[in-house]
């Protein structure tokens, strides 16, 4: 097959997408990847990736876009793929009419969250989720949604037949990367050292990007309300920065008066998740929207407890009080006291942990996640009668 794959931003391209993309390389399929120029487009290249570098904002920026759809419909027109493949709101967007209007075949929609979501006013929510049902009426021949609820609103909304659209969850590299007993010890002790922390210290971790509706600051406002028991020492990880074309301008400002508390640790962005997550013992994620986050997976993968806002996404992969806890976004109060329990509840914490590692084993494997999407192509071209 002759496939494109396009996202937003290079970064997401290199994490979120990696697996689907190494997994149609290694088939022998051609293999494009579309994307806005970053700091990992040239890893992609090293890594044999056929990157084509195409601007495109993740903003609604009306020139921008139009001149992005012009590009994008070029390219198609020039490569005639067998697939285009959409990722991300604006890049899937794009994406999805410039394939039809260039004629590609079989256009596929991965839902990684539908963008329109309750936390919207009632306007903007019914703009948005009017735009999405155009588009999957008219530019799009399949959807894959990364949840189950994600996949529900579509049908109850007569987004698409039934027939057209699947659930394909989420996933991590659960047996090997992100799997505690491939961790290496010396880079366990190589983190001690960089972050200054011991073995007696508890470790609280956020992973995303530092803007307002992933809930960092609810986080670090909670923290800092929190006084531990028995003089515990207990230190909060940030990992992660401010995303390419980030437009969260006020949160990365609020961060400032945080940075230099002893007991927070700002990583920036890191490769070492894994290593990183298995010295943590809680995973915080009080996002205000998701869509099935991977991070969460990764957490209970390398045995975490996760505390997490109850929104779509975050809910399927957490079951509250087994693996963790859900609570209502921006509670900074029931964010405070759900770290503390889990601190202090020595007994709990650990039966978080080893349940969540049980439930990532058992749900949660990417190599699976991989597999369905590549059989839909697979389909798709047959019933389109596409010899390859």
């Amino acid at each position: 097959m002759k496939i494109i794959e396009i996202c937003a931003i290079d970064v997401t391209m290199k994490s979120l997408l990696g697996e689907l993309n190494a997994e149609i390389k290694s088939q022998g399929h051609d293999l494009i990847c579309v994307c806005s120029k970053g700091k990992n487009t040239k890893k992609l290249r090293d890594d044999g990736f056929n990157v084509v570098n195409l601007n495109i904002d993740r903003a609604i920026n009306p020139l921008s876009n139009i001149i992005s759809l012009y590009n994008l419909y070029k390219l198609f027109k020039r490569e005639k793929p067998d697939i285009v493949h959409v990722h991300t709101p604006v890049a899937a967007v794009l994406g999805r009419i410039a394939a039809k209007k260039a004629k590609v075949p079989i256009i596929i929609y991965t839902a990684h969250g539908f963008y329109f979501h309750k936390g919207m006013s009632c306007l903007k929510y019914s703009i948005i989720l009017k735009i999405e049902k155009y588009l999957a009426k008219h530019y799009t021949d399949f959807i894959f949604t990364q949840s189950e609820e994600d996949r529900r609103t579509a049908l109850e909304n007569n987004f698409i037949d039934k027939s057209k659209i699947l659930t394909i969850g989420n996933g991590a590299d659960v047996w090997g990367k992100f799997n505690p007993v491939n961790i290496e010890e010396d880079k366990i002790y190589r983190l001690y050292k960089e972050f200054n922390l011991n073995k007696n210290n508890k470790i609280v971790t956020f992973i995303g990007r530092l803007v307002k509706e992933k809930g960092v600051i609810d986080l670090l406002e909670a923290f800092n309300n929190i006084n531990f028991n028995d003089g515990k020492k207990v230190k909060l990880l940030i990992i992660g920065d401010v995303a390419q074309n980030e437009r969260d301008k006020d949160t990365k400002k609020k961060l400032e008066k945080y940075r230099n508390k002893s007991n927070v640790i700002f990583t920036g962005y890191r490769n070492d998740i894994n290593s990183i997550l298995y010295l943590t013992d809680v995973f915080c994620l009080p996002s205000y929207r998701e869509g099935m986050p991977r991070s969460i997976i990764e957490a209970m993968a390398m045995e975490c407890a996760v505390i997490a806002t109850d929104i779509r996404g975050s809910r399927e992969e957490v079951i509250d009080v087994k693996t963790g806890f859900l609570v209502p976004v921006n509670s900074i109060n029931i964010l405070s006291d759900k770290i503390k329990k889990l601190i202090e509840d020595e007994k709990l914490l650990k039966e978080m942990k080893i349940a969540g590692r049980r439930r990532a084993e058992e749900l949660y494997n990417e190599k699976e996640i991989v597999k369905k999407q590549l059989e839909i192509f697979d389909k798709l071209l047959n019933l389109k009668n596409i010899k390859y």
